[in-house]
């Protein structure tokens, strides 16, 4: 499924990993965590007239075509001002400005919004989450953005594409032999009807990978609950490490595949908001699309059962 090329550097070894399917690259170099970049979290302070706070919400916000926004639990879903997508929503998750962690519940409720925001939309679906400025939330308050467009996003059409050509070639499906092989690798990290795993080549730091065992949004509502409960398993995980931000995208495809594709989340942990506005990202992973990790994904199943996660 991948390839990894170790190179000595110094006292160090970095890691060239390169996903078969894809083409997708990474560097992990282990040794740079001793630079100690991430921070203690502080949250970040108040936001004076926040539009997702109930007092705010009602006004400031859009709503549907039919007058109307979609109310799950605490969440309220509603059209984004400033898309930059075909369809674009937005789900407020919670009633309370700064949510350090989340319940299955209130994450049920936000992904169900979600769904049915997106439900009449043509195109490829995404459920996606920058949880703190670091992680690129301009709005502090937690919530999801959903997105569907006619053309996937680069990545999404990488696994779209790729499994196609997979099961041209193997007459098997990608994602189920990709599921086969992890369960007994050290990236394995829980669950069975959604499997979830840290990614062999990874997008960013401490990445985890949801594979479903479906494709379409269509089909999600079944899932809502197992995929919510795992979620706030790799966010425990998170919070275990001192990792507070994070990044999440769920995709989907259009609803009119040949069953190659199975729905997958991708989760990667950011750095912790900090006064200097340090972020974890440069050049190599905003312009080469190239990112440089600093965890090992086979460390990553060991730490998280010592955790007691699992």
């Amino acid at each position: 499924m991948f390839s990894v090329t170790e190179i000595r550097n110094g006292e160090g070894v970095l890691q060239l990993r390169e996903e078969h399917l894809t083409g997708l690259r990474c560097k992990i170099s282990p040794g740079r965590l001793k630079r100690g970049l991430d921070v203690t979290y502080v949250a970040p302070p108040a936001q004076e007239g926040c539009p997702f706070c109930r007092d705010q919400i009602l006004v400031a916000t859009p709503t549907f075509r039919n007058g109307e926004r979609i109310c799950v639990g605490e969440s309220v879903t509603f059209p984004n001002l400033f898309p930059f997508a075909e369809w674009h929503t937005v789900t407020v998750i919670t009633r309370d400005h700064l949510v350090d962690r989340f319940t299955s519940r209130q994450l049920r409720d936000a992904l169900t919004g979600q769904m049915r925001s997106l439900a009449d939309a043509k195109g490829y679906p995404s459920i996606n989450w920058n949880y703190l400025p670091s992680a690129g939330a301009s709005i502090a308050h937690p919530h999801l953005q959903g997105l569907v467009d006619t053309r996937p996003s680069v990545l999404a059409e990488n696994y779209l594409l790729g499994a196609k050509r997979y099961r041209v070639r193997t007459g098997r499906c990608y994602w189920e032999d990709l599921v086969e092989e992890e369960k007994s690798s050290e990236r394995y990290l829980f669950g069975d009807g959604i499997t979830w795993l840290a990614s062999a080549v990874p997008l960013g730091e401490r990445e985890v990978r949801g594979i479903l065992p479906i494709a379409s949004l269509r089909d999600f509502e079944p899932y809502i609950d197992e995929f919510a409960e795992g979620m706030i398993r790799v966010l425990e995980y998170y919070r275990d490490m001192n990792t507070h931000s994070f990044n999440m995208s769920l995709f989907f495809d259009s609803g009119r595949g040949d069953g190659s594709f199975r729905a997958f989340c991708s989760m990667i942990s950011r750095i912790n908001p900090n006064v200097s506005s340090l972020a974890d990202t440069a050049f190599m992973e905003r312009l080469h699309l190239e990112p440089v990790i600093l965890t090992l994904p086979e460390n990553l199943g060991p730490k998280f059962r010592k955790k007691g996660s699992c």
